[in-house]
């Protein structure tokens, strides 16, 4: 059976990759692994729907049993991807998404050279700074914070294959998933179909 594609997602907190991976997967057959993470849940989310909500007893937990591909500390709280779910898709045949930060997105690539490494960011930083703003949710504090994450992870944009600007939803959504169905398409990722029409050739040709 053909394996599926990771794809790995990361982008500045605000930039809105949340919302392109939700129209992604209502768009286009995609599966989403959920995040472990210590945070606690913002209004109206749930556990095991948006991230598993671990103590962080539980989430070292997970990582001395080698429960989590990757895991890494993003103000001030932990956030994983759990093992088996991805790996278990993956083997079924199914594109599976990962949103994660970028220190977590370098360590996937170096478990798994094929992982497609896709990074969200807003047209300019103050797009991002208002739409951190408008979500109402976080202080003046913490805002500051994610900027001056933002600023640490531009540091790595270039790690990247792709980055995508997220200022049309819908053209970021299908740019995302052209990307994935290109790097489908490369001939070494065809390589069972190659031998399979040569195969059929030889036997017409006999």
């Amino acid at each position: 059976m053909k394996k599926g594609k990771l794809i790995v997602v990361s982008g500045f907190s605000g930039a809105g990759k949340g919302t392109v991976i939700k129209r992604l997967r209502e768009k286009y057959d995609y599966s989403l692994s959920i995040s472990a993470t210590t945070r606690a849940p913002r209004e109206g989310e749930e556990d095991g729907r948006e991230y598993y909500f671990k103590t962080v007893d539980e989430f070292m937990s997970l990582i001395d049993y080698n429960g989590l591909i990757e895991w890494a500390q993003y103000v001030d709280n932990y956030y994983g991807t759990p093992r088996k779910f991805v790996e278990d898709e993956i083997a079924a045949g199914k594109n599976v998404i990962l949103e994660i930060e970028v220190q977590g997105a370098m360590n996937i690539k170096s478990q798994y050279p094929d992982a497609i490494l896709i990074f969200i960011s807003t047209k300019d930083i103050e797009t991002l700074r208002a739409r951190l703003t408008n979500r109402g949710t976080e202080t003046q504090e913490v805002i500051n914070k994610r900027i001056a994450r933002a600023a640490e992870e531009a540091e790595s944009m270039e790690s990247y294959e792709f980055i995508v600007i997220n200022d049309d939803l819908e053209e970021c959504v299908d740019t995302v998933n052209s990307i994935v169905v290109s790097q489908t398409c490369k001939k070494e990722n065809r390589t069972e179909f190659l031998i399979g029409i040569k195969r059929q050739l030889d036997e017409i040709n006999k």
